[in-house]
């Protein structure tokens, strides 16, 4: 959980920074025997800053609740601590 936690946070992070991109896809306008006529199409994805900052906040949250240890994990540790003295 906690590397899923860094991953989404990363991804997230970049997508906050880098709100956008633009693509060019060329296709066939027109075609003959002699010539073809290509067109350019502009494409562009782009997205909120805000909702990058909310993944990087679930992201943040998956990695410290995954840092703490639970009750059992901790009485588990503390068993085994118990037992090696």
């Amino acid at each position: 959980m906690k590397t899923t936690g860094i991953i989404i946070f990363t991804i997230d992070l970049l997508k906050t920074l880098y709100t956008g991109f633009n693509n060019v896809a060329k296709e066939n306008a027109a075609e003959s025997e002699e010539f073809i006529k290509r067109k350019e199409r502009h494409e562009t994805a782009n997205w909120q800053p805000y909702i990058g900052i909310g993944m990087m906040v679930i992201g943040g949250a998956l990695l410290v609740l995954s840092s703490e240890k639970s009750p059992a994990e901790a009485d588990i540790q503390q068993r085994g601590a118990g037992q090696n003295s």
